[in-house]
């Protein structure tokens, strides 16, 4: 096999993962095969494995680094997600627990997102509640000027709490997106039979 058709396949089984990761992959790749020498590429190819095994090895290790690297982002959180749901399919189990599996695990990202998706919405219902009752006591200081001021209050603490249920969702994505990365690194590390030299 030559490097051409090695990085090509490899590219192929790759496809799925997140663009950085995907670009990360295919650098380390080209430089293994750039200080290799274009005389030493069947050694380099010998090296590395077929790339069906080095790519299973890659996505592998990317999901169990999950564990020991939290995601920080809640976009960073779901690439982790994706990468830890790839990993668990690369794992060598047998395929009816992988498809029962699979199954499990697409459920419960189901649930698990739209209680985040409720919380936001309702989060987002209170803070446009405190804006609007504040506007209508500020209107409604012309006419009656106690009534405006106490309608401002409410309005206030309203939107007060709208806005520490918005942060208090984010946080929670962000916290669950870091779980459910980390456990499926974790089921990854569980189905590994050997280690690997990346």
């Amino acid at each position: 096999m030559t490097r051409a058709e090695y990085m090509t396949t490899l590219a192929h089984n790759l496809r799925r993962l997140p663009r950085e990761d995907f670009d990360r992959a295919m650098e380390y790749f080209e430089e293994y095969f750039n200080e290799a020498g274009p005389e030493h590429e069947a050694e380099a190819v010998h090296d590395l494995g077929s790339p069906e095994d080095a790519s299973r090895d890659l996505i592998m290790d990317l999901a169990e680094k999950n564990i020991q690297e939290p995601p920080k982002t809640v976009k960073r959180g779901l690439h982790a997600v994706w990468v830890g749901i790839l990993g668990v399919c690369a794992a060598p189990i047998a395929l009816p627990l992988l498809l029962a599996f699979v199954c499990v695990i697409f459920a419960l990202l189901i649930t698990v997102f739209a209680f985040i998706f409720t919380f936001f919405v309702s989060a987002a219902g209170i803070t446009a509640g405190g804006v609007l009752t504040v506007a209508g006591g500020v209107a409604l200081l012309f006419s009656t000027f106690s009534d405006g001021l106490s309608t401002i209050g409410a309005g206030l603490f309203t939107l007060g709490a709208g806005i520490l249920f918005l942060y208090g969702s984010f946080l929670f994505c962000r916290w669950t997106l870091r779980k459910m990365s980390r456990s499926l690194g974790t089921i990854t590390k569980g189905g590994r039979k050997h280690e690997n030299k990346y």
